[in-house]
Formats: structure tokens, sequence, C-alpha cells
């Protein structure tokens, strides 16, 4: 660490640079993992009742959105994860233009899959406990299939924001000290 004119440059060892990127692959595998997970939970969530009635998550709006929130969580998983070894084999990832990006893509994917688990864990709080003031009775009790592959699919997108929290830690980190 050198100081110029009051500002403090960090040089990260080449062996702390390796770790940190094979740290950054691991949490992007977990988290696209997780989000993959979540999407095929939500998307397999369908219970057919008595009378012929059936429940399904695109029914909800909220429960779409966190469906596609996650999609979107997987696909740009894959797409970071190519561009970090693709820029790691072309010498790119000490670029404070690429470390920028990718702080604003792991802020952006962290965002996203937030607001669809608060928008899904809102609306099942509803389902399973209802809301007496408003008349809206639980619907857990008729659709429990339905509701306990929506609740395993949120714990899920939940551990994903974990790890794009951490993500998100490491690139700013990242940016910052560059």
């Amino acid at each position: 660490m050198e100081i110029f004119g009051g500002k403090i440059k960090h040089d990260p060892s080449l062996k702390t640079q390796k770790v940190m990127l094979i740290f950054q692959i691991i949490l992007r595998i977990l988290g696209f993992t997780f989000c993959l997970g979540a999407v095929w939970r939500i998307m397999t969530s369908k219970q057919v009742l008595v009378l012929g009635i059936e429940a399904n998550y695109t029914y909800s709006p909220t429960m779409k959105f966190f469906a596609y929130a996650n999609m979107i969580g997987c696909a740009s998983s894959i797409v970071a994860l190519f561009l970090l070894l693709v820029c790691c084999y072309k010498k790119y990832l000490n670029s404070n233009k690429y470390l920028f990006y990718l702080f604003l893509h792991d802020l952006i994917v962290f965002g996203l899959l937030v607001a669809g688990c608060a928008s899904a864990t809102s609306i099942g709080y509803v389902a399973k406990y209802g809301q007496k003031y408003s008349g809206w009775n639980p619907v857990c009790n008729y659709v429990t299939k339905l509701c306990h592959k929506a609740t395993v699919s949120v714990t899920l997108s939940y551990i994903a924001i974990i790890f794009y929290l951490c993500l998100t830690i490491i690139s700013a980190n990242q940016y910052v000290f560059h």
C-alpha cells in the first residue's frame, strides 16, 4: 500500500486476485444454481383442486414478477460468469471500467432479486395467514402443495440474494481499492 497525495493506493498481490476470482466464480455459479432452483420450483407449482379448479403461480402478477426476476437473475449470472472468464483470459480484469460495470451488474441483479423476493414474500404471507381487516382469508389451507412449492422457491431465492450481496460487496471493494 502506498500513499500518493493523501490517497491510498491498494495493490493486491497476484495470489489475492486469483483467490478473489475463484471466489467470484463460485459465488456466481451458486447464485445461478439457486436462482434456477427457485425458477424451477415456482414454475412447477400447480395444483388442481377437487372440482377441477386449478391454482397456478401465473394467476398472481406478483408471483409472475418473482419468477421473471429469478429468470433474469439466472441469465445474467451466466452472462456475467462468461464475461468474467473472458476478461480474465484477456487480462481486462484490472480495468476500472470493467470493475465498475461488474459492480453495477451485481447491484442491479441484487436489487431485482430483492424486489422479486419481497413481493413474493408479501403475497405469500397473505396467502398463508390472510388479512382479516380486508376480508382476505388464508388460502394455503386449500392449496398446500402450491404454497409449499412457493415457499421453497422463495427460500432458494433468498439464498441467491445472499450470494449476490456478497458479489456486490466484492465487486465494490475491487472497484474502490483498484
